[in-house]
């Protein structure tokens, strides 16, 4: 007997073993605001096709119960309409392709129109408003070229597949189920519809199939509420983060000059919604005097020089004062500074050293009958 042919074993058909392992191994931190933010703005969100689906099957079907006499009768009407001119007219003739286009559109834009309508309302929904990104739609051949295994993982190992098949296999199910139910309860009349006319056959299987989508649609909407909760925790899952892509994340936005940027303008929006209130605190307001008012203080504890807490312009300058006034925070007129601070400095940021000297001598003033800040002076 001859030895049977063994096959190496790198030439068999293996399955990696990885393939069931942790998708996202390693990645154990949520995704921060700004992943969340940037995959938002490349078109990724969490989305449920199911839920689109139940909605685009079931508003549909509303509409066509609702107009369904309505529909009935239009068709009664095209088919006499062509009946009658069917061995008088040419079928090319512009009456007939008129009329037929009319009777589509009464009979098909209704139905059509809801459709879109409510993949689009389904859409703005999950979404939380428009979201226009050409990424999705753009030509990536890294995708074009086959990759097998990583195609037979997605599909067939991994939770998302499993998922997946379950849910085509739970909705053919539905829908097997209901017509059965239905077309069961209704034996007795579909066998008397052998001795009614043919419209009276026509129009009683299309109440039925209108019954069967009808309630197969309603139960996919709820078989579409766990599936969206599944794609929303599977879109989270997919952006979730190790802790040193985190790190580098937070070390890529402290140093990119354009995040510093937008976060300096918004603490500067901040602190200018704020900057009344701060008034009252401060040491001195110095005037221009009618045109411009700028608020500084300074607190050795807290600050490492006087920093400007408030300025404002024309009306806003003269709230400065009035609220100064109202608090007995000291005004001192000075043309040159009050306008150099207005045009250099924005509120929040410390008065810079080459003013220092002016900045003193109105400190000075202020600070006269106070003993505790002339020490404060001094050290500035």
């Amino acid at each position: 007997m001859k030895n049977p042919v063994r096959i190496p074993e790198n030439d068999l058909l293996w399955i990696d073993l990885q393939w069931f392992a942790a998708e996202d191994e390693g990645r154990t931190e949520d995704p921060t605001e700004y992943k969340l933010r940037k995959a938002r703005e490349e078109g990724r969100v969490a989305k449920s096709q199911e839920l689109n689906g139940a909605l685009v099957l079931l508003i549909p079907a509303l509409v066509l119960v609702a107009l369904a006499p309505g529909m009935m009768n239009t068709c009664t009407e095209m088919i006499r309409f062509f009946l009658l001119r069917s061995t008088t007219t040419e079928i090319n003739d512009p009456v007939l392709v008129q009329a037929f286009l009319r009777y589509f559109i009464k009979l098909v834009l209704p139905i059509a129109a809801s459709a879109v309508l409510a993949g689009l309302a389904s859409n703005l929904v999950q979404n939380g408003g428009f979201i226009f990104s050409v990424k999705p739609i753009a030509i990536n051949m890294g995708k074009i070229s086959p990759n097998f295994p990583k195609y037979f993982k997605r599909v067939l190992f991994s939770s998302e597949g499993l998922f997946n098949l379950a849910k085509s296999l739970i909705k053919v199910g539905v829908i097997a189920f209901v017509a059965y139910l239905t077309i069961r309860g209704e034996v007795p009349r579909l066998v008397s519809m052998l001795s009614t006319s043919l419209w009276q056959a026509i129009v009683f299987v299309a109440s039925l199939a209108a019954r069967i989508i009808l309630v197969s649609a309603i139960i996919f909407i709820a078989i579409s509420v766990p599936d969206y909760v599944f794609q929303r925790r599977q879109f989270i899952e997919s952006l979730k983060m190790t802790r040193q892509e985190i790190k580098e994340e937070y070390k890529q936005m402290e140093g990119d000059p354009l995040v510093k940027s937008r976060l300096r303008q918004r603490m500067r929006e901040l602190l200018s919604q704020n900057m009344m209130v701060n008034v009252p605190k401060a040491d001195v307001v110095i005037t221009n005097p009618t045109h411009f008012a700028v608020a500084m203080q300074w607190d050795r504890s807290t600050m490492r020089a006087p920093m400007l807490t408030a300025k404002g312009a024309d009306l806003q300058a003269q709230r400065i004062k009035q609220l100064a006034r109202e608090n007995d925070v000291p005004i001192v007129e000075n043309k040159p500074l009050a306008r150099a601070l207005y045009a250099e400095v924005e509120i929040g940021d410390m008065i810079p050293d080459e003013y220092y000297q002016a900045l003193a001598v109105i400190l000075a003033k202020v600070y006269a009958l106070d003993s505790r800040k002339q020490r404060m002076l001094k050290e500035l």
